[in-house]
C-alpha cells in the first residue's frame, strides 16, 4: 500500500513539472517581451507549424533526424568517438532497463507470456543495460575531470545527475548481489514455489543453489555429493527452472556478490535485501519526480530540439521562434562542446566571469527568460559575457542538441538593451551583426540603446561623465600615439569631410552627425570633449580610411577616430566594473 502511494506522488509531481516546463516555452522569451506574443497565440503557432509539418515533405526531415540524430547521434559521432560511445552507453542503457525492467509487466510480459525477470535472456540483458550506464558515467566523469577536454564548469546538478544516476544502478546491483546470496529469499521462493517437495528435496536443492547459484546458506557448504546435487538439479528442474536462469547470467550483481559471501548471512540477517529494495525503489521515484526539474529533462528536450530545428526554415514565424528558444534552454546539457570550441573563451581566463563561456550562458538566460529579479551586477555580467561574443557560430555549429547558440545570445542581448543599460560595444565594430539584423528589430528598439550609449559616454546625463570639456589628460594620452600626433598638421582643409561616405549619405548631415569629420579635429585640439562625443559622425564612422586616405597632410584621421572611441569607452566601461 505505502509503494503505491509513494509511485503515485512521485508520478504527481512529474506530472506537475512537465506541466510547469512545457508551460514555460509559451508563457516566457528569451528576447525582448512584446505583447503581440501571448500565450495563445504561439500555442496556436505551434500547433499550426505541427500539422504542416505532418502534412508536408518536411516529415521525411523530420523521420531522418529521429534516427540520424535521435536514435544513433551521428552529429556526436563526428565531433567526438569518445564522447558518442558514453552518450550511447547512457542512452542505451537507459533504454533497455525502461522497456526490460520498468515496464516489465507492462511490455514484455504482453510479448512473451513466459516472461520472468531472472530468465535469460531478459537477465543477462538488464545487467548488461546496467553495465553499459556504468561505463557511460565512468567515461563521462573521465572526460569532465581527469581528461579535461573542455572547460565546463561542473555545476549542482551536473553532480546531482551523477549521483542519482549512480544510486539506481549502484543499489540495483547491490540488490541483486544481495538476493543472489540471501538465504531468507531462498526460503520465501522455496514455500510459494517448492512447498510440495519434502525435506530431503529441499535439502538437496538448497545444495544446487549453493554449489550452482551462489546462494550462501548458514550450516551449508560443499563439496557436495553427487548424488545429492542430480538430486538438487532435479528439484531445480521441477520447481525453478521456468523461471530462474543461472545467476551467473546476471554476471554484474553475480560478481558483486562474490566478495560479499563471508558477511552474507549477516546481510541477510540485518534485512540488507529489504532495504536495498526500498533503497532502489526510492532512488528510483525521486529521480522521476525530480526528473523535469533536473538537468535530465535534456533526455525530452533534446529530440526535441534536433527535431524542431530541422523543420523550421530560418528564423520561422517569431511566435515559433519564441518557443523554440525556451525550449532549447531546457535542451542544453551543458556538456561543455560550445565552450570548447568558442573563440573568445580564452577571455575567461582575464575576465573571470562564467558568462563569457557559451555553456555557462544558458543558467543566466534562463532567469532572465523568467522574469526573475536580477541585480544590475548580475544584469552587467550577462551583458558582458554576451557582448564579447563574435558572432562566428562555432558554439552552435556542434551543439550536439542542435540549439542555435547564436539566436539565442543575440535576442538575449535585445532583451538587455530594453532594461537601459548602455552597451558600449554598440558602438564599435563588434556591432556589425547586430546591423546585419536590423530589419528584425523595431526601429525605436534599434536606435534607443544607441543614443543611451552615446549619451553616456558623452557625459550628458545627470551632467555627469568621465569626460570634461578642457580636460587634458585625454588629449595629452592621444598624443603618445603615432597616429594622433599627426592631428597638429591638419589646418581644416575639409577633404576627409569631402571624402566621408557617411558624410555624403545625407543631405543636409550637419543636421543629422553633429561634428563632421575636419570639425571634429578641431574640436579635438580645443578639447571641446562632450562635443565630440556627443557627435553622431564619430560613432557613425564606417573605419573604411577614405578621409585618411585623401588627406593632403596625412593626418591619420581614422586611427584618431579608433582612438577616442576606445578610450572614451574604455574610460567608462572602468567605471562599471
Amino acid at each position: 500500500m505505502f509503494h503505491n502511494i509513494v509511485l503515485l506522488v512521485a508520478l504527481a509531481v512529474f506530472g506537475a513539472g512537465m506541466i510547469i516546463k512545457v508551460s514555460a516555452w509559451f508563457r516566457y522569451s528569451v528576447g525582448p517581451e512584446k505583447a503581440d506574443l501571448r500565450v495563445s497565440r504561439r500555442i496556436a503557432a505551434a500547433m499550426k507549424g505541427i500539422v504542416l509539418t505532418f502534412f508536408s515533405g518536411k516529415v521525411l526531415t523530420l523521420i531522418r533526424t529521429f534516427f540520424v540524430d535521435v536514435i544513433f547521434q551521428l552529429h556526436v559521432l563526428k565531433e567526438d568517438l569518445l564522447r558518442w560511445f558514453a552518450h550511447m552507453c547512457i542512452y542505451g542503457g537507459f533504454a533497455m532497463l525502461f522497456f526490460l525492467h520498468v515496464l516489465d509487466n507492462k511490455v514484455v510480459a504482453h510479448l512473451y507470456p513466459e516472461y520472468a525477470s531472472t530468465l535469460n535472456p531478459f537477465l543477462f540483458i538488464r545487467d548488461a543495460g546496467g553495465g553499459l550506464i556504468v561505463i557511460g558515467v565512468a567515461l563521462a566523469i573521465y572526460r569532465r575531470f581527469i581528461k579535461q577536454t573542455h572547460r565546463p564548469m561542473t555545476s549542482r546538478m551536473d553532480i546531482t545527475a551523477m549521483v542519482m544516476v549512480g544510486a539506481i544502478v549502484l543499489s540495483g546491483f547491490l540488490l541483486e548481489a544481495t538476493k543472489i546470496t540471501s538465504q531468507s529469499t531462498f526460503q520465501r521462493m522455496a514455500e510459494e514455489y517448492a512447498g510440495q517437495a519434502d525435506e530431503q528435496e529441499l535439502q538437496a536443492l538448497e545444495s544446487y543453489w549453493v554449489e550452482n547459484f551462489g546462494l550462501v546458506f548458514s550450516g551449508l557448504r560443499g563439496p557436495f555429493d553427487k548424488a545429492t546435487l542430480a538430486k538438487g538439479k532435479s528439484a531445480h528442474q521441477i520447481n525453478c527452472a521456468q523461471c530462474h536462469s543461472s545467476a551467473q547470467w546476471g554476471f554484474v550483481g553475480y560478481a558483486v556478490s562474490i566478495p560479499m559471501r563471508p558477511v552474507a548471512s549477516a546481510l541477510d540477517g540485518a534485512g540488507t535485501p529489504f532495504f536495498l529494495t526500498w533503497v532502489h525503489y526510492l532512488a528510483a521515484l525521486f529521480f522521476l519526480a525530480y526528473l523535469p526539474f533536473s538537468k535530465m529533462f535534456h533526455i525530452f528536450t533534446t529530440p526535441l530540439s534536433l527535431m524542431v530545428n530541422a523543420v523550421m526554415d530560418g528564423q520561422g514565424a517569431p511566435a515559433n521562434v519564441a518557443t523554440r528558444q525556451m525550449l532549447e534552454l531546457d535542451a542544453c546539457m551543458h556538456c561543455g562542446a560550445c565552450t570548447l570550441r568558442c573563440s573568445v573563451a580564452v577571455t575567461f581566463l582575464e575576465f573571470p566571469n562564467a558568462n563569457i563561456l557559451p555553456s555557462e550562458k544558458i543558467a543566466s538566460l534562463k532567469k532572465l527568460a523568467a522574469g526573475k529579479v536580477l541585480d544590475p551586477k548580475e544584469l552587467r555580467a550577462i551583458q558582458h559575457g554576451i557582448v564579447l561574443c563574435t558572432n562566428c557560430n562555432r558554439c552552435g555549429v556542434v551543439c550536439p542538441a542542435g540549439i542555435k547558440l547564436r539566436d539565442l545570445w543575440f535576442s538575449a542581448r535585445e532583451r538587455l538593451l530594453q532594461h537601459s543599460i548602455e552597451e558600449y560595444q554598440l558602438l564599435s565594430p563588434l556591432a556589425y551583426y547586430r546591423g546585419l539584423q536590423r530589419e528584425n528589430i523595431q526601429e525605436n528598439d534599434y536606435q534607443k540603446p544607441l543614443d543611451l550609449a552615446i549619451k553616456k559616454v558623452a557625459g550628458d546625463i545627470n551632467g555627469k561623465g568621465p569626460l570634461r570639456a578642457g580636460e587634458k589628460t585625454l588629449l595629452g594620452k592621444l598624443n603618445t600615439s603615432i597616429q594622433a600626433n599627426s592631428l597638429s598638421d591638419c589646418y581644416r582643409c575639409v577633404t576627409c569631410t569631402n571624402s566621408c561616405p557617411v558624410v555624403h549619405n545625407y543631405k543636409h548631415p550637419g543636421e543629422v552627425l553633429g561634428l563632421l569629420p575636419h570639425q571634429i579635429m578641431y574640436a579635438i585640439s580645443l578639447r571641446y570633449w562632450e562635443q565630440v562625443f556627443s557627435s553622431k559622425m564619430l560613432w557613425d564612422c564606417l573605419g573604411c580610411y577614405q578621409c585618411q586616405e585623401n588627406c593632403p597632410q596625412q593626418v591619420s584621421v581614422t586611427d584618431i577616430l579608433y582612438e577616442l572611441k576606445n578610450r572614451a569607452i574604455s574610460r567608462r566601461y572602468d567605471e562599471l566594473i
